[in-house]
């Protein structure tokens, strides 16, 4: 579809919220409508003059897509659990129009060659725009180094352990990759020590059939405050910027707005299921709300949802992570740590919103402006004239039950106030109706500027 308006619209961008229109123009936001500075006799002639097929949007929300900047889809080494193709599928549905792909697969994207496999395997099979962070390890600081800032967008660094074992454990090696990264370094935070002190207490307590709700008392706020200390050191001492992934604790937060007010290299996400759950919630949900770091208090969480409000949390992602149910059964130690989010994080913060937590100017400017700023990405996150039309289309009057894309087949949360109606990825109209258009094209891999 060469060219296209959608009109009717209640425009949601950039603090604003107005009644207009888009023209698109070969995937390229060409024109805006604000109606009320157009008038309606000018918004016909707008509207013939472009000659071009129209979407009425129904008075509907719409806003630029989702960039999620934390995922996990599986590929190469798990596509059991999802892959390229079946997450971004997902994705899509839940109105994200680009992602970052975590490198913890098998084998571990640390070399510039494991990312071109990763991006050749997304531009065949991807719905959504896609990019690829690059590990760090105990043995690649000089592919660190070497990094082209064109093709990744971040180097990963694993400060605690986690899924795939890609933890850097020496410290002269993540020494040297904060040192000598030409790129924003994401780090997850949680201290080793800490969690094996706290297990062995834990065993000592209960044996070695753990219930999944001590998984907090394991990865307790303690490891995670005294490793992000720890990044944070390292990003002052050696001038890298640092991003701290998903932020679990009231005292990360407390710590991260003292720094913040000194640096502006520091900047720090949280993710949906922390402003969603809380750890009463394993009472209900079990092992399936188990991931790393682990949701904690009712207190913690109230402190994360502050933070957004404050400024002090820059971007909300998923940290998505698809397990087969089979992987999630067990106990605390057996049962495998993550939670398939992707499709339904917008869904999940405008819940919020309905709360009173969050307006939904600020849910776009941390799932949408935020990361496309963070990660300097071109011409994404943001309606703008010469921008990709990347867009999402919601309704948040529509009561829905979201049956999950994902190929692990499940999610935790599934029932919604509002619903997708629409999601364009470079100005198709690849979700629609409830359903993936048939032969959607491909998205595209993204670039970054001012680096």
């Amino acid at each position: 579809m060469a060219e296209l308006i959608l009109e009717n619209a209640v425009i949601v961008n950039e603090g604003l919220s107005f009644k207009g229109g888009i023209f698109v123009k070969d995937g390229i936001i060409c024109d805006i409508f604000d109606y009320e500075k157009l008038g309606d006799r000018d918004r016909e002639s707008a509207l013939l003059l472009s000659g071009c097929p129209a979407m009425d949007m129904g008075w509907k929300y719409l806003a630029p897509g989702v960039i999620d900047t934390h995922v996990h889809f599986r590929e190469p080494g798990s596509t059991h659990k999802g892959c390229i193709a079946s997450e971004s599928a997902a994705a899509v549905m839940g109105g994200v129009t680009s992602y970052l792909d975590m490198p913890n697969n098998n084998p571990p994207a640390i070399t510039a060659a494991s990312l071109k496999a990763k991006a050749d395997i997304a531009s065949r099979d991807s719905l959504a725009n896609y990019g690829f962070y690059l590990g760090g390890s105990d043995f690649n600081a000089d592919e660190v180094a070497a990094a082209d800032a064109s093709i990744a967008c971040a180097v990963k660094v694993f400060l605690g352990a986690s899924t795939g074992g890609l933890r850097v454990k020496s410290p002269v090696a993540m020494h040297r990759i904060f040192e000598s990264s030409p790129l924003l370094i994401a780090a997850h935070c949680e201290d080793n020590d800490i969690m094996e002190a706290n297990l062995a207490r834990i065993r000592a307590q209960y044996g070695n059939h753990i219930p999944v709700k001590a998984h907090p008392a394991i990865r307790t706020a303690a490891a995670c405050l005294a490793s992000t200390q720890k990044a944070v050191s390292l990003a002052l001492e050696t001038g890298a910027r640092l991003h701290v992934l998903h932020v679990s604790t009231a005292q990360e937060v407390e710590f991260l707005s003292r720094v913040m007010a000194t640096t502006d290299h520091i900047t720090a996400e949280t993710c949906v299921q922390y402003l969603w759950f809380d750890e009463s919630d394993y009472e209900r949900f079990g092992a399936q709300i188990k991931c790393n770091p682990a949701i904690k208090s009712a207190a913690d969480r109230a402190a994360l949802r502050a933070a957004v409000r404050s400024g002090i949390i820059r971007t909300v992602a998923t940290d998505h992570a698809p397990h087969l149910l089979s992987e999630k059964e067990g106990d605390c130690l057996k049962a495998a740590s993550g939670i398939p989010l992707v499709q339904y994080s917008l869904l999940m913060m405008l819940e919020m919103v309905r709360e009173g937590e969050f307006s939904i100017p600020m849910v776009i400017e941390k799932m949408c402006h935020a990361p496309a700023r963070l990660f300097d990405i071109d011409r994404r996150g943001f309606i703008r004239k010469g921008y990709y039309a990347d867009l999402v289309v919601f309704d948040t009057a529509a009561p829905c039950d979201v049956p999950p894309a994902s190929r692990c087949g499940w999610s935790p949360v599934t029932k919604f106030s509002s619903s997708i109606l629409y999601t364009f990825v470079n100005g198709n109209p690849v979700f629609a109706g409830g359903r993936l258009a048939q032969d959607a094209p491909r998205g595209l891999q993204l670039k970054y500027t001012n680096r």
